[in-house]
């Protein structure tokens, strides 16, 4: 059986246990401790899916990434990755600040030589690059469509006054803009009430957003209590949804946005030619060792 140590900053592996590499890393700031953690898992080989949800639920983070070099050798010599996304409950297709997070351990910690890695997942393949100004990650755009206000929802979330609500089909999230930042900040959710709510649309997450006082052209909060995430810090697959919808409201490409939880979190994000989003950050690894299994 393979398993990874770390010696002297760079991966080094052994013929020995069962045991895998593992990382906590904050992503989407350049601060420890603020921005949002994720676990990053480096299997050699592929795991079944309830071993992968009960680390996942062990870690007990919004997210826990695992990740399997697609080419024989191992992580080094790799440029393209399979990679996952757990939430302590579920699965899910897309999740942003752990690929950044994962995208930092190859990168500082891993001794590629590559600064372009790619990864397929459940969302396509996802391609990651690092530049001087941080970890560029490259996403499907997730443009989310006008609806009907769902009004137990947004009673459940003490929502009284809206500007606009739409609703990003692919992705199942749920955008509710307001009228300014302090009704974005202030807000206090029921969260129990929303898990009881019926809607229309089979929603995963909501979106609450408003445009943003300088330097921010917009800021969030995301919340997915259906997916055992009441609030995530900052969230790169919510951002999939916004940029499109702040692109054409602003008449920019590209904007700076902040996620206004309590750990907080800034992104650069840019809107492309053909229709895909970049997400620009910065990470932090505050944790590396070994799971033992």
């Amino acid at each position: 059986m393979v398993f990874w140590v770390i010696y002297h900053s760079h991966l080094v592996v052994f013929e020995m246990g069962n045991n895998i590499p593992i990382y906590i890393v904050d992503a989407f700031t350049n601060e420890k401790f603020k921005g949002n953690p994720a676990a990053v898992c480096l299997l050699q080989n592929r795991q079944d899916d309830s071993i992968l949800q009960k680390i996942a639920a062990e870690m007990n983070l919004s997210e826990t990434a695992f990740l399997v070099p697609l080419k024989e050798g191992g992580f080094k010599e790799s440029k393209d990755y399979s990679l996952r996304w757990f939430t302590p409950k579920v699965e899910v297709s897309l999740c942003g600040h752990a690929t950044l997070a994962t995208a930092k351990v190859l990168f500082d910690d891993g001794g590629i030589p590559s600064k372009e890695v790619f990864f397929e997942t459940m969302s396509g393949r996802l391609t990651a690059r690092k530049k001087k100004e941080g970890i560029l990650l490259d996403f499907p755009s997730n443009e989310p469509e006008p609806i009907d206000p769902p009004k137990e929802l947004l009673e459940a979330m003490g929502i009284i006054k809206i500007e606009n609500v739409a609703f990003a089909r692919k992705s199942q999230k749920l955008l509710v803009e307001l009228e300014n930042e302090e009704s974005v900040k202030n807000l206090k959710p029921d969260f129990e009430k929303m898990m009881q709510v019926s809607t229309k649309e089979d929603i995963i997450g909501v979106i609450i957003t408003s445009k943003g006082t300088f330097p921010y052209d917009f800021i969030s909060r995301f919340f997915a209590p259906w997916v055992g995430i009441n609030e995530d810090p900052v969230t790169g697959a919510a951002h999939t949804v916004l940029i499109p919808y702040w692109a054409k409201i602003l008449g920019k490409k590209e904007m700076l946005a902040y996620q206004a939880s309590e750990r907080g979190g800034e992104l650069v994000v840019q809107l492309d030619s053909e229709g895909r989003v970049n997400l620009i950050g910065h990470a932090v690894i505050v944790l590396k060792g070994e799971l033992y299994l």
